[in-house]
């Protein structure tokens, strides 16, 4: 089935063709802008909640949780758990939809497992497209669930209206190495496992933090949790829900967002016809690559002669072959 009745099917609320349009954008299938484009007049509405933090933290429990909580409420959600890629297949291999089980027969959830594949943002590039997919099927919420957390994993925070930071009482020396990072993402801090001890010290490490930024529009709460019972986890929902309330009321930040969207996606379409135009021998780069190969011309160099050079930049973004 062409992906465009694929979308047409999907956009009458049928699960199957979300899932199957989910594997093609996952797989970046040539056929994705073709498919994102058609679906992104019915995107915007859904609220997107980021949640993460380093292994260990209770991300998939609090996430469990939290769409207890908004399935009370009667919202519709979708759960994107990004798992670590498994080193032979790819795969995601934690399973996160395990720990979800409560939530397996409910039709108005829907759990994606998808893999990092090597993303060093902690969210690969499907992910953007997969929360999109969400919206436009109607979902009320996305839930985003990434792997670790870190100074340079910030593509949470473009994807997200609203990021929770999950850490454990275990995590207090941790903390002070990903100072920068993580007061840089996050717009909720939990103390998880909160009955453990350290709670108190991680607790109060992370108001230090807090206090000593200082000035910052939106004042971060840090919220304790013990998620395998519940315990705390209809605050967390709250301060997310207020975080967004501040977040709406201040500058446009979906303007903001859809420049950044253009800007990633021609990253990641100037870079895939790179590579097929390379791969296919594209006019006036063969030279430069044999040059490359004998070593007479260093890679930076040739990057740069290729860059200057309009027709072997077309040839390569245009896709005509050598010869």
């Amino acid at each position: 089935m062409d992906a465009s009745r694929l979308v047409d099917r999907m956009l009458a609320g049928e699960r199957t063709a979300l899932a199957r349009l989910m594997t093609l954008v996952e797989g970046r299938a040539a056929a994705v802008p073709e498919v994102m484009s058609r679906i992104y007049a019915r995107t915007g509405r859904a609220q997107v909640i980021g949640i993460t933090g380093p292994p260990g933290a209770g991300k998939s429990t609090l996430v469990d949780r939290l769409a207890t909580h908004l399935r009370a409420a009667g919202r519709k959600i979708g759960i994107v758990a990004v798992d670590p890629s498994s080193p032979f297949s790819g795969g995601a291999v934690l399973g996160d939809r395990i720990r979800m089980q409560s939530h397996f027969l409910d039709p108005d959830v829907f759990i994606r497992s998808i893999s990092t594949r090597g993303s060093h943002g902690g969210i690969p590039r499907a992910t953007r497209d997969i929360v999109r997919l969400f919206d436009a099927f109607g979902m009320d919420v996305v839930l985003v669930e990434t792997v670790g957390v870190g100074q340079t994993e910030l593509d949470i925070m473009q994807l997200a209206e609203t990021v929770v930071v999950v850490l454990v009482p275990e995590a207090g020396d941790a903390v002070q190495v990903m100072k920068a990072g993580l007061l840089e993402i996050a717009d909720v801090f939990v103390v998880n496992k909160a009955d453990r001890e350290g709670a108190d010290r991680l607790e109060q490490e992370l108001l230090q933090m807090l206090a000593m930024r200082g000035g910052a529009p939106w004042s971060v709460p840090v919220l304790r949790t013990q998620a395998r019972d519940g315990t705390g986890t209809a605050a967390v929902l709250a301060a997310v829900e207020g975080h967004r309330a501040h977040a709406r009321a201040g500058v446009d930040a979906d303007a903001a967002r859809r420049v950044r969207d253009v800007l990633d996606i021609l990253d990641e379409e100037i870079e895939r016809r790179l590579r097929a135009g390379v791969a296919a021998g594209a006019d006036g780069i063969a030279p430069v690559l044999d040059a490359v190969r004998e070593g007479t011309v260093d890679p930076y160099a040739a990057a740069v002669r290729i860059l200057d050079d309009p027709t072997a930049l077309g040839a390569i973004l245009g896709g005509r072959r050598h010869g």
